[in-house]
């Protein structure tokens, strides 16, 4: 049996469950989300708890028992608590700006880049203008587009410029040396 997916999901004071036929819509202060589980897999509300069961043991339906029981469990969080994520600017005159609810980003490029914020998704700019903190209540929403700012300037293994995660440690390599001939 899944370790996973035999966890029952605790759903705490505020947030609301609702389950019909093969959807859950889970409803809290930050907003709601909804899901379309697939079949093999049964989710069951009891008392305050959320609690997902498979048909058999098949392979497929093993594999989808804790799949479904984490995609769960990070909605009920979502719409509690929310996620978020940062993302760190290293380089000279690397900047970002918030226009609105969208970002510009000055990225060494002879161009600044706009990037416009999906529905759910806000930004937080740091006052340094080199930070800004990716919030929602998507999980797998907020990896994207942080992915996704990311992707247009990752970091370089030499100086360590480029967009990174807070907590993203880049690995350095040695530049060229200077060798003189020995004779």
């Amino acid at each position: 049996m899944s370790r996973i997916g035999k966890i029952p999901i605790a759903v705490p004071d505020g947030v609301t469950s609702e389950i019909v036929d093969h959807t859950i819509r889970i409803t809290g202060p930050k907003g709601e989300l909804s899901f379309t589980h697939a079949q093999g897999v049964t989710v069951t509300r009891q008392d305050q708890e959320l609690l997902v069961t498979r048909a058999s043991d098949a392979k497929r339906h093993m594999a989808l028992h804790g799949l479904t029981r984490a995609l769960v469990a990070n909605m009920v969080q979502g719409v509690h608590l929310g996620f978020s994520k940062r993302l760190d600017l290293v380089g000279i005159g690397y900047t970002v700006e918030q226009k609105g609810t969208d970002l510009l980003l000055n990225l060494g490029f002879s161009h600044p880049i706009y990037f416009q914020a999906p529905p759910g998704i806000e930004f937080q700019v740091s006052n340094r203008n080199t930070s800004v903190a990716i919030s929602g209540i998507d999980k797998q929403l907020v990896g994207q587009v942080a992915a996704r700012i990311r992707a247009l300037r990752k970091p370089e293994p030499y100086k360590g410029k480029g967009v990174r995660y807070s907590d993203e440690v880049v690995q350095r390599k040695a530049g060229k040396t200077v060798g003189g001939a020995t004779a």
